[in-house]
Formats: C-alpha cells, structure tokens, sequence
C-alpha cells in the first residue's frame, strides 16, 4: 500500500481528500495535518510515501514545507498563479491539481503516480535515458473517454455520504456540488439517483421567483422525523 499524508487547513476538504484518496486502490491515509507544524511532525512519525499538500496553510506557505521535505508530493491548492506553479515544480512536486477537482481527477493523479512508481522498482540502480523518460511520462494521467452516465461509484458514494451526514438538512444540489466540486448537473443527477433507489427523499422550496428548488434529505434521517411515511 502507497502511504499517504494529507496537508490541508480546511478540515471538511481534508476529509474529501481522505475519501478520494481511500477510494483509490492501493492507497491508505497514514495522517491528516492542518498546518504544516502538523505536517512536519506526522512526516517524521509516519514516513508517508506520498504527500497531498495545499499551498495555504495558516503557520507557513505550503511551498516552504516542500522545500524543506524529502517526500513525494503532490499539491492540491487553489493557487493557480503562474509564479505558485513554478515555485512548485522547482521546489519538487511531481504533480499538481487545482481546486476544485473531483475525485476522479484525482484519482487519475494518484495512479499515474503508482505507474510512476512501478517504472523505476522496474528499473536497474543506474537508470538508461529511455527508462528516465519512461518513468516521468508516467506521471501524466492516461487520456481516456470520460465515463457513461451513473458509471462512477466513488462519486455515488461521496454525494451519498454528503447527505447522510447533513445532520438531517435538506441539501440541494448546488450546496452538494460546492461541497464536493462537481458540476451542479453532476450532484442533482445523483441525488436524483437516490431518491429513486428510495435512499433519499426529495421536497421542494419555492422563492419569490423562479423555478422551484429541489431538496434532499436522506431517508434514514426523514424517517425518524413526524409526518414523513
């Protein structure tokens, strides 16, 4: 199993994060930091294979943390400046995936990552250029056809989870989107999905104008509710 360490200030992203990476197999989540005080101290109590770091963190710029750490990483950030992304690259990230991503985008980070691995366990001690250029190619996520509708169990289970752990509050599927960074038309797909699978009901709210607003509530919580079947 690829160790991993998740470097992220926002705990609710800290733990998508986890989620997508734990729906990755061959990965398993060691540690979570929040800062990169954290961070430093779980590196050396955990020896993580890899690191999921962001570039704001609240006690130190994540590209000082990179600077610093013998690890592989990759930086999972918002900051998409030009002058952040090259301070990564020098500074040794092997990837880097801007905010908001889904999972599986960052699923296909992390298997190229297992690729890049697997080509230089491949390799003899003293590496030929081919086996060079191999092994950094790896690092690209392979060009695919994008899944068929309803295909993607890691974000049924996410949007999934999302509801279940609303606390009982209707969610809609803009709220479920931002929080799992999808498309809207991704979650409201979903959420439609478990309403007809009976693990979700849905009711609507309606605003001064426009359309009706569909909500979600998962079922085991409007179960227990008065007035619900």
């Amino acid at each position: 199993m690829i160790r991993v360490l998740v470097v992220e200030d926002d705990f609710r992203v800290a733990d998508l994060h986890v989620a997508f990476t734990k729906s990755v197999p061959g990965f398993t989540v060691v540690g979570t930091a929040f800062n990169a005080s954290q961070a430093r101290t779980l590196l050396a109590a955990q020896r993580p294979d890899l690191v999921l770091l962001d570039v704001y963190l609240p006690d130190e710029s994540g590209l000082d943390l990179l600077a610093d750490i013998d690890v592989d990483t990759i930086l999972l950030t918002a900051a998409a400046d030009r002058a952040t992304i090259r301070a990564a690259r020098t500074r040794g990230a092997l990837n880097y995936l801007v905010k908001p991503f889904t999972a599986e985008e960052l699923a296909e980070r992390l298997t190229a990552y297992t690729r890049y691995r697997a080509a230089f366990a491949k390799a003899a001690e003293q590496l030929s250029q081919q086996d060079i250029d191999c092994a950094i190619g790896q690092l690209r996520p392979v060009e695919r056809p994008a899944a068929p509708r309803n295909q993607s169990a890691v974000t049924a289970h996410l949007v999934a989870e999302a509801l279940r752990t609303a606390g009982g509050e209707p969610r809609s599927a803009a709220q479920i989107a931002t929080e799992l960074g999808v498309a809207r038309t991704t979650a409201q797909r979903y959420l439609s999905g478990l309403e007809k699978a009976g693990s979700a009901t849905m009711s609507l709210r309606y605003g001064s104008t426009g359309r009706p607003e569909h909500l979600y509530q998962w079922r085991g919580e409007a179960d227990s509710k008065p007035g619900h079947p």
